[in-house]
């Protein structure tokens, strides 16, 4: 489907590389037939436009003609509609053969007795044979008459050898199973020289992109549009349009899904009616029982309804063909009605879910909060947070509008809000669990996940508070277990770490005596941490493995420790025991319903880092794909600020959308450190140093002394300042970072990793190239400290020690560290890399990898050889690079004048021999 705005292709490059296919074998003399079937307003005319533009540009002829929903009154008319919009010179030609003459404006008064199909049929063979290479594209088969359905038939058997390309649309949702379309249809697919291209729903990622192009619009309303359209663009269109509005159904869309309803048959709209009322899917005796109908006539009904297409049969029952259909059909109810039905349907369902749902619509609050409570605790087992909050939220509301709401949910207020809150932090909304908690009597179970949900979200001071209270209000063993270690885990950045060893050695023995298997794990994972950051790794380890070592019933617990177990194998340089540990916690994640709580997202970070550290781009890229583009809460915004790191790396297109969307969150530090660290690489690539300082300024600002993570962005600064040629503000980055390296967060020292050691390093050796200083004992030491297996950062560290070892004499050493940066560089695709890389060997007059000359092609030029030499075309590669076919064009032509050759096939051997294609 088209964009409202820039008139971009969205999601139907497969379909349209087939319908090219076609159009290719035509132009070399095998005609050829397509068939494109979708429902309406899912992009047909769309890409047939983008055909057809595809074809004028390659020398077509283009005759394109509309059938008109007439029936057979008018037959031909879409090859006159085609003729009369013709290039004169197609309709001059079309005037020299008089059975086709009389289609032309001008000539319906001359005699038509003579039109007889077999002449008509020759006659127009014969003008394609003058005009050709023809596309000739026929619009909305499903309204053809007899004649037209008899001249596609024709032109797909006798077409042979002929320049001539038969594109066909139709809409697969009017094919009803009597339509005279169905049999043609079947019989033309079954013909070699006919493909069928089925246009279904775009992707949710293709429609978010459709939709942002047809203007502005928050990430709550992008949702809802993408959700709703359920991959139709024309919906979409006409939803976003009511959302600038304020409405919810547009009436033009609602007509026009009702006029389908209303051909129906007077028992057919009863069974899609009360199939409304259900939902988007109803099982098959559910229907049967509320619509009343007499068995036969409900089966002649369903069968009605499925030939057109409003239901799909889907196991044991029937879903709606589209969401939309559903809400339409539904909102067009009477409303005694709806509640007839919602009563009817709620006196035959078992599953709490529905039944909360019907209840609900038919105002049976009692029955409402039942359920719901019942559907909560369901959802719960089942491992689905979102859904249980979401019922004991709903449940929750209506608890004071009920009598004996305790006796119907069959637990307190308090017990159900308590539910309700830990399932808002499973599900990744830790804000929304602490207000919920707060809300609630101040018990010891309650203080004590009110502290670890406030720790989670970096407010230390009143998550320290809370964890007091609830170790002093401990009830039992167990609770005060659990407080313990909540309260040891709150201190362990605070000025008062040096009291978490004591409370976890107390919180183990609690926990074990209470049998508190959770308790002690968290104990467990604080005390490993502990001894981690006082540089026992050894003894880190073997307490991670330890809590790692069985389940402890409570999934997020489990998944912390799983998290936990990664992260210290990852930050020991052990990467592939880290990935194998982050799998299964993210499989966990996936399968008890946890990939939004705190540990399933930090799970599939991690797990993207250890791809991205290793040096397996490609799958970091695929896994960054996963991660959500357009962001509407902090879960999935500080998810998406890890993509960035191999988009800023490779300079992907995605990057300045993604910060677009992550602006917002930062005011979270989390997020802010990861999204505008990057975006200040992304500056420094892109020449603009004095905004990657203010990125660098405003992350470090509220950051606390000491604490690590000042290390890589001091880093970034100090690059930025060495760019901008000043040493303003380079000391104090210095100093910071240094206290980092000595103090640590909590001002007496601490352990750092492989990468902390690393980044410590350049630190020291950027400081020395703002001023002025190309140290190359300390580059040296910076390679060594990466080269644990992070292969870009070494890569990034060669570069600086190319230049150092050039400036200091010594020529051959500086090339063969740039020889091994450009070999990384290439292999991860890193463009920003390469470019900068391929100017500082222009600058020294190095020769190409392995001693070979690069010919002077720019890393984009490199980038597009590899490509040719795949055999893409020029079109292909700028699909694969979001470039302009143009600029592909320039690129080709200047590729071909570097390397002193004339065709593409000569260009990939030169790349070859110049070790240009690694």
């Amino acid at each position: 489907m088209t964009s409202g705005v820039s008139g971009l292709l969205v999601g139907r490059s497969a379909e349209l590389a087939r319908l090219v296919r076609v159009l290719q074998f035509a132009a070399e003399g095998t005609a050829g037939v397509a068939l494109v079937g979708g429902d309406a307003g899912i992009g047909k005319t769309r890409l047939i436009t983008e055909l057809v533009g595809q074809a004028r540009e390659c020398g077509f002829n283009v005759l394109v003609g509309q059938c008109a929903e007439l029936g057979d009154t008018l037959p031909y008319l879409p090859l006159a509609d085609a003729l009369r919009g013709a290039e004169p010179g197609v309709r001059e030609a079309a005037a020299a053969h008089p059975m086709l003459g009389q289609l032309l404006p001008g000539m319906e008064s001359a005699p038509s007795t003579g039109l007889t199909q077999q002449r008509l049929f020759g006659s127009l063979l014969g003008l394609l044979a003058d005009v050709q290479p023809v596309l000739f594209v026929i619009e909305d088969l499903h309204w053809a008459d007899r004649s037209t359905r008899d001249l596609l038939v024709f032109l797909s058997r006798m077409v042979q050898t002929e320049r001539v390309c038969v594109v066909g649309t139709y809409r697969t949702d009017d094919l009803h199973r009597r339509h005279p379309l169905r049999s043609v249809l079947a019989e033309l697919k079954r013909l070699p020289t006919v493909m069928n291209v089925e246009l279904g729903p775009l992707k949710s990622g293709d429609m978010s992109d459709y939709v942002t192009t047809l203007g502005e619009v928050d990430a709550q309303e992008l949702g809802l549009i993408v959700s709703r359209a359920d991959g139709n663009p024309f919906y979409a269109e006409e939803l976003f349009a009511a959302v600038a509005e304020g409405d919810s159904l547009p009436d033009g869309l609602a007509s026009l899904l009702m006029s389908r309803v209303e051909v129906l048959s007077e028992p057919g709209q009863r069974v899609l009616r009360a199939a409304a009322v259900a939902g988007r899917r109803v099982e098959d005796e559910l229907l049967r029982e509320v619509s009343g109908l007499p068995l036969a006539e409900f089966e002649e009904a369903v069968r009605e309804i499925v030939s057109r297409g409003l239901l799909r049969v889907d196991g044991y029952g029937y879903t709606f063909r589209h969401a939309l259909l559903q809400e339409a059909v539904y909102t067009d109810l009477l409303p005694g009605e709806r509640t007839r039905l919602h009563a009817a349907f709620a006196r035959l369902l078992t599953a709490p879910a529905e039944l909360a749902h019907h209840y609900l619509a038919g105002h049976d609050l009692a029955g409402a909060l039942a359920a719901s409570a019942e559907a909560g605790r369901l959802a719960e087992r089942l491992g689905a947070p979102a859904e249980a909050h979401s019922h004991y939220d709903q449940a929750l509301g209506l608890w004071e509008r009920v009598d004996g709401a305790a006796e119907l949910a069959g637990e307190s207020r308090a017990e159900l809000a308590f539910r309700s809150a830990v399932m808002a932090a499973d599900s990744g909304d830790n804000h929304r669990a602490i207000v919920q908690l707060r809300a609630l009597p101040p018990t010891s179970e309650v203080n004590e996940r009110l502290a670890y949900y406030l720790y989670e979200t970096d407010d230390q001071s009143r998550a320290i508070a809370a964890a007091e209270r609830a170790v002093e209000g401990a009830e039992d063993q167990g609770a005060l277990a659990r407080a313990l270690a909540t309260y040891a885990r709150t201190l362990l950045w605070s000025p008062r770490h040096r009291e978490v060893e004591a409370l976890t050695t107390r919180a183990l023995e609690t926990a074990r005596a209470a049998g508190a298997r959770d308790a002690e794990v968290g104990a467990l994972l604080t005390l490993a941490t502990y001894v981690e950051h006082q540089g026992d790794v050894a003894r880190a380890h073997e307490l991670v493995e330890t809590a790692s070592a069985e389940g402890t019933g409570d999934l997020a617990m489990d998944l912390r420790a799983r998290f936990h177990h990664a992260r210290i194998h990852y930050e020991q340089g052990v990467l592939g025991q880290a990935a194998e540990v982050a799998d299964d916690g993210i499989r966990v994640a996936f399968d008890t319903g946890l990939r939004w709580s705190t540990y399933g997202t930090d799970l599939r970070f991690l797990r993207f880092l250890i791809h991205y550290v290793a040096g397996e781009w490609d799958q970091a890229e695929a896994v960054a794909g996963s991660f959500p583009a357009r962001v509407g809460t902090l879960p999935e915004a500080i998810l998406s600020s890890f993509a960035l790191f191999v988009e800023v790396a490779r300079d992907l297109p995605a990057v300045e959308s993604r910060l677009s969307w992550l602006r917002p969150f930062w005011s979270d530090e989390l997020a802010a450190y990861m999204s505008r660290g990057l975006a200040a690489e992304h500056a420094l690539w892109h020449g603009d140093p004095a905004a990657a300082l203010d990125h660098v300024r405003a992350v470090m600002a509220p950051m606390i002394e000491g604490d690590p993570g000042t290390l890589r962005l001091a880093a970034i600064g100090l690059w930025a300042l060495a760019e901008l040629g000043t040493t303003e503000g380079a000391d104090d980055l210095l100093s910071r970072a240094r206290f980092a390296v000595e103090r640590g967060p909590t001002g007496e020292g601490g352990h750092l990793g492989p990468e902390g050691r690393a980044w410590a390093v350049r630190v020291e050796a950027e400081w020395h190239r703002v001023h002025g200083r190309l140290d190359v004992s300390l580059w040296r030491k910076v390679v060594a400290a990466f080269d644990f297996g992070f292969v870009y950062e070494t890569a990034r560290a060669r570069w600086r020690l190319a230049e150092a070892l050039l400036a200091a004499g010594d020529r051959e050493g500086a090339q063969a560290e740039w020889e091994l940066a450009r070999e990384t560089a290439g292999k991860l695709r890193a463009v920003p890399l390469e470019n900068a890389l391929l100017e500082f060997g222009r600058r020294a007059r190095f020769g190409g990898g392995g001693g070979q000359g690069d010919g002077g092609l720019t890393a984009r030029e490199v980038e597009v050889l590899r490509l040719v030499a795949e055999g893409l075309t020029n079109r292909e590669i700028a699909g694969r690079l979001f470039i302009a076919q143009k600029t592909v064009s320039v690129h080709v032509s200047n590729i071909l004048g570097k390397l002193e050759v004339s065709t593409r096939t000569q260009a990939a051997a030169a790349g070859r021999q110049r070790g240009l294609l690694a």
